[in-house]
């Protein structure tokens, strides 16, 4: 790849700070991607190649009960404010501004990102990567949104959340448009490479804060013929046996319990879901080519981190760096029927996708790691305590040392802070909330209650006995539905949730474009 035609690259070394090592803020390196799978890495279960990722989590923690929003714009919010998606505009998505408090398709101005508090901090802030937090409207000229109005020092990636790997649009470098991408453009490795820059050129007397934001494994599926290639192989045996492979793998890591038994969800296959052999030859055929190109495309972001982590040591900065890595929600059925064969087997053991706050549309890994060894003290270990994509925010400023400025307010975050789960203490317990596309969701202790959205009953789940969502229980349980219900309203009520929109994506646009035609979001 021409790094020339991103940002340029200092061939030259640089000269290190004396005061390198003495810096007390660490760096973070917040790693967030697109559309993968509870198991598509290799250390939650997968056969897929990450060995990058993996190194973190067998060196840090993982969490086996993270949760984020179950779709890609909201959880971004969540992450970049450390609030649920509705209160700071982005209840749906950037496709739209739908001229409702929840619902503005990009972040509200009045809340300050994690960006903007790290840098009051002392941070300087990077960002490579899909941004997916300004509304549509508003990508033909900075509207006030764009990362670097929102508290980046520098920014590389596409503002749009979704497209091409070969030719993304719009792309900009800090405000400026890119529109020639070289011809072996591939998106991926551009913000790897933009990422390698950020931490090539920056001034090792200050803490660095790095949001790497991939678009990988999101679709369209488009991989390098090469990789594709090398991952063919594996997917021959079908789906049946690896989601078998991935879950005993996945007791063994300890990431669920041992008396588990694996689910068949035939009820998102209208009733039969089609073991391997019932497919046609030419479905087997495409399932085990789209499955090799999407695992391709995690092996080239995890190549990638693996770039990133030479560079901080080339720098002199990964004893002192944090790492975190995350997915932004769960596989998603949206290619099809192939693409939900390949869902049910990326979400093992959940159900659901992407889109639905059923836990294989909110569940994904998160890893956590410091590049000082000394300081994993739950070095390979796996953590139970739920926590949420809201944590995040936090999290980082307690990594810092970061407090939230008396200059912005809405100082009331509703995250807590996951390092002590770090040192083998409790996180503080909390009710998390979830909605999207009027699906809906309140987990409390071992009690879910969900609903695929607002036209269906109400599930209630006990998650210690039934994390895989398979018995409803509001039947025998009507108390504790109501109960729920009621704090679940609650919530709906104080956070710019009402009224519930469950129309579908094109009608939806559609229906609020004619409604309020400005849709250039200007702060």
């Amino acid at each position: 790849m021409n790094k020339i035609s991103l940002i340029p690259f200092l061939l030259c070394t640089t000269p290190l700070s004396s005061h390198a090592q003495k810096i007390q803020q660490p760096h973070i390196v917040l790693i967030l991607c697109d559309d993968m799978g509870f198991s598509d890495l290799g250390c939650y279960g997968s056969e897929i190649h990450t060995p990058n990722i993996d190194k973190l989590a067998q060196d840090g923690i993982r969490f086996s009960q993270f949760k984020n929003t179950g779709r890609s714009c909201p959880s971004r919010a969540a992450l970049l404010t450390g609030r649920y998606q509705h209160q700071v505009g982005m209840g749906w998505m950037a496709e739209v501004d739908e001229h409702r408090p929840g619902y503005r398709g990009q972040i509200d101005k009045e809340y300050p990102t994690i960006a903007e508090i790290m840098k009051a901090g002392g941070y300087r802030t990077y960002m490579s990567g899909k941004w997916h937090v300004t509304t549509t409207g508003g990508y033909d000229a900075p509207n006030g949104s764009y990362p670097v109005q929102r508290g980046f020092d520098r920014y590389y990636g596409c503002l749009h959340g979704g497209g091409s790997y070969y030719k993304p649009d719009p792309v900009y470098n800090d405000l400026k448009r890119i529109t020639q991408l070289p011809d072996d453009y591939y998106y991926t490795k551009a913000i790897t490479d933009s990422a390698v820059s950020f931490i090539h050129t920056h001034d090792t007397d200050k803490p660095m804060f790095l949001y790497l934001a991939h678009y990988a494994p999101h679709l369209p599926l488009q991989a390098p013929a090469e990789y594709v290639e090398k991952c063919m192989d594996r997917y021959k045996v079908g789906y049946d046996v690896l989601r078998k492979q991935r879950f005993e793998k996945q007791k063994r890591l300890g990431l669920i319990p041992d008396n588990m038994e694996l689910p068949i969800f035939n009820k998102e296959f209208n009733g039969k879901r089609p073991s391997w052999n019932e497919l046609t030859p030419e479905q087997q055929e495409k399932w085990i080519k789209d499955m090799a190109t999407y695992a391709a495309m995690i092996e080239i972001m995890d190549e990638g981190i693996g770039q990133v982590i030479k560079e901080l040591k080339k720098k002199n900065m990964y004893e002192n760096t944090v790492f975190l890595f995350m997915s932004d929600n769960g596989a998603t059925d949206e290619g099809g029927f192939i693409g939900q064969l390949m869902s049910d087997l990326s979400n093992t053991p959940y159900r659901s996708y992407k889109k639905w706050v059923f836990q294989g549309g909110t569940s994904s890994p998160l890893i956590l790691c410091y590049g000082n060894k000394s300081k994993n003290l739950q070095k390979g270990k796996v953590c139970s305590q739920p926590a949420h994509i809201i944590d995040i925010m936090p999290t980082c400023m307690a990594l810092g040392n970061v407090s939230y400025p008396k200059t912005f307010s809405h100082a009331d975050l509703p995250g807590t802070n996951l390092l002590p789960a770090t040192t083998g203490q409790s996180v503080h317990k909390r009710t998390l909330y979830f909605e999207h596309q009027s699906s809906c969701a309140i987990i409390e202790g071992n009690w879910k209650l969900v609903r695929a959205d607002r036209n269906s009953q109400w599930e209630l789940i006990d998650l210690d006995k039934d994390p895989f969502e398979t018995h409803d229980l509001s039947t025998t349980y009507p108390d504790k539905v109501g109960e729920l219900e009621a704090k679940w309203i609650e919530w709906a009520n104080t956070h710019k949730v009402f009224p519930l929109e469950d129309k579908p994506w094109t009608e939806r646009i559609n229906f609020y474009h004619e409604k309020n035609s400005y849709q250039k979001g200007d702060y």
